[in-house]
Order: C-alpha cells, then sequence, then structure tokens
C-alpha cells in the first residue's frame, strides 16, 4: 500500500481485482482515515506513484455514483486513453460537511464498500483517497493544485465538473483554475454537462428518497436506490400473520428511505434474486415505539438466512405507514399491498 508523505494519500486500484496485494493494517488505518478492505491496494499503484506516472484527474466524493458522476468519470477515462495517461478520481474517505460541521446529521447515499463497487465498473484507472481535514479546507484551489494535484499525484489533466467549486475561496471559479493550471502545467478541462443539460446531484437524491420517490430516485441514479445489510433477529410478528419477514440491519451512515411500504427485488448473499414487499417504519400497530425497523416480505421464500447478507432494491413506493384498529385490520391490509406489490412489478396472480 502506497501513502504519500503530506498528506496521508492512499492509492487504490479498481480494475486489476486479481492483483490486489493486501489489506490495511491497523497503523496505516491510524495514521490516515481511509476506506474499507475492499480499498486494498495493487502492485500497479504503488508503482505508478513511484515512476511519477501522469494522469487525468477530476475531483469529488461521488456519493450514489449517479449519472453526474458517470458522466463525468467517462469523460476523465476517455481523455485519458486520448492523451495516452492513466485516469485517477480524487475523494475522500468521510464527506467533506461530516468534517466542517460535525454536528450536522449527514445520511449517505451509499456506503464505502458500495461506491468502490460502483466505481469499479466506470472503467477508471485509480481512486486516490485524501482523508480531509481542516488543514486541508483552508487550502487554496491553486495551492490544493500544486501541493496535491501536481506535487503527491502527477496530474497532468484536471477535468472539473461544470457547476464544482473546491479550495477555500469558493468565489474562484473555472477561469481562475484554468490560470493557476497554466501557471503550474497542468490542463484545466471543463467536463460537459449530462445530456439535455440535466442537473443531478446527490443531495437532489437524497431529497427525493426522503419523500419516497424511488422512480425519480432511480431516474437520477441510473439504477435502483438499495440497502444492504445483515438479517437479524426480531419478534416474528410478521411470521405469525402469515408474512413472515427478515429484518435487515444497514450501515448507520446509510440514508433509509420515507417509512412506507415499497415494492422491492431482493438479492441474495448466494447470488439468488427474488420480489418482495419491504415496510420500513415504527409499526405503530403493534406498539413498537420510536424504533423504525427495516423488514422485507419476500415471495415464496421460507429458508433460514439470519447472519445473511441482503441488498434490497427499491422498485416502487405503494403506501404510507398507518396504524389500525387491530392485527386482523392490518393482516388483510398486508394481503392487499402484496397483490398491490405484484401487480405493480407485472407478476403472475398466485
Amino acid at each position: 500500500m502506497e501513502k504519500t508523505e503530506q498528506f496521508g494519500i492512499i492509492f487504490v486500484n479498481l480494475q486489476r481485482k486479481g492483483d490486489l496485494s493486501k489489506k490495511m493494517t491497523d497503523e496505516q488505518i491510524e495514521n490516515a482515515v481511509v476506506m474499507p478492505e475492499i480499498f486494498s491496494i495493487a502492485q500497479k499503484a504503488k508503482e505508478s506513484v513511484a515512476h511519477g506516472k501522469a494522469k487525468v484527474a477530476t475531483i469529488g466524493f461521488f456519493d450514489g455514483v449517479h449519472r453526474g458522476h458517470r458522466c463525468l468519470i467517462e469523460q476523465v477515462v476517455k481523455e485519458a486513453k486520448e492523451r495516452g495517461l492513466e485516469s485517477l478520481l480524487l475523494t475522500f474517505p468521510e464527506h467533506p460537511a461530516k468534517v466542517l460541521r460535525p454536528d450536522v446529521e449527514m445520511k449517505l447515499l451509499t456506503t464505502a464498500d458500495e461506491k468502490a463497487e460502483l466505481l469499479s465498473a466506470t472503467g477508471v484507472d485509480f481512486v486516490a483517497l485524501l482523508p480531509f481535514t481542516r488543514e486541508v479546507a483552508q487550502l487554496s484551489a491553486r495551492d490544493f493544485m500544486a501541493q496535491v494535484l501536481k506535487e503527491q499525484l502527477q496530474v497532468k489533466v484536471l477535468v472539473i465538473g461544470y457547476d464544482h467549486r473546491f479550495g477555500h475561496n469558493r468565489n474562484e471559479g473555472f477561469e481562475d483554475y484554468v490560470r493557476f493550471g497554466h501557471e503550474l502545467g497542468i490542463d484545466v478541462v471543463l467536463a460537459k454537462e449530462l445530456d439535455g443539460g440535466r442537473h443531478v446531484s446527490s443531495s437532489c437524491i437524497r431529497k427525493v428518497l426522503m419523500q419516497g420517490d424511488v422512480d425519480e430516485a432511480q431516474d437520477y441514479l441510473g439504477y435502483p436506490y438499495f440497502l444492504e445489510g445483515e438479517v437479524v433477529e426480531a419478534f416474528h410478528n410478521g411470521r405469525k400473520m402469515g408474512f413472515p419477514t427478515a429484518n435487515i440491519l444497514v450501515s448507520q451512515d446509510k440514508l433509509i428511505p420515507q417509512n412506507g411500504v415499497y415494492a422491492v427485488s431482493v438479492r441474495l448473499e448466494d447470488g439468488t434474486e427474488a420480489y418482495g414487499m419491504l415496510n420500513i417504519g415504527s409499526r405503530p400497530t403493534l406498539d413498537n415505539g420510536s424504533h423504525v425497523s427495516i423488514e422485507v416480505h419476500i415471495f415464496h421464500f421460507h429458508k433460514n438466512i439470519y447472519g445473511k447478507h441482503l441488498r434490497i432494491s427499491f422498485l416502487k413506493y405503494v403506501r404510507k405507514e398507518q396504524k389500525f384498529d387491530n392485527i386482523e385490520a392490518l393482516q388483510a391490509q398486508l394481503e392487499c399491498d402484496k397483490q398491490e406489490v405484484r401487480k405493480l412489478l407485472g407478476l403472475n396472480e398466485e
């Protein structure tokens, strides 16, 4: 694993998974806040740093790796291939807002592992992880370009997203970056907007998910929003009503969509896929208190999967959570929900 001296940057090779050489040690994790185990380092990445190979780069947190991100990354990869250089994404282990405003809760569209999986499909050669500290936040754009991009990462071309700004002085913009680049020997290129000039951002995706609009979220992301987690023991109330559920424990940093019932697809640990209906909420009819649970009823499924990992993809919003007068009324509604989900997904009648 190669860590640069000044900023604790970690280089990652996402394309050569067969070359992944070793896991991060406790000392490396302590000395530089980095992403989890999936971001092991390859020998090729170490050689790239040592030999000072020139790179085409862009900067961002890439939460969700949505359509706008992928449009930008495609341009970085294309520019690198045309110039015979390597492509690089410079990102951060933690969202900068968590460092600058630690009192503000920040829920994310993707965990580090999920982001790694999505980035690995983009064709980029490397990811560089820069621990975002208050010292880094105080760097001017020019100092950042000189000290991080040029000296540490050997960046020769910087591709800037059409609405992206970096550096301590946010009044500076693309024309300033071009000027700094001329002084430093870095070509600064403005990325093209997404087709149709449509603006896509991680924040707007978070907003629509909190409204339960998984259709619009999928349109922005380019794939169905998903949750991933371990199946844990619960109260077995669903089983007693004829609707056994798997209760999912997800990362505390992951954004959970609005409470309600959803039509979902489920991918099991062994790769098996199925459909089901999912409830997010406090189960008011069962007096569950304020605790929010995430539980999925998988159609035609009866295996014991406690301790296993599931990926649940949101396909359609069905209804908001509501309190019923009794268990029988809840049971009847669950049957209606099941039929509605099957109809929405185009599944055959049972």
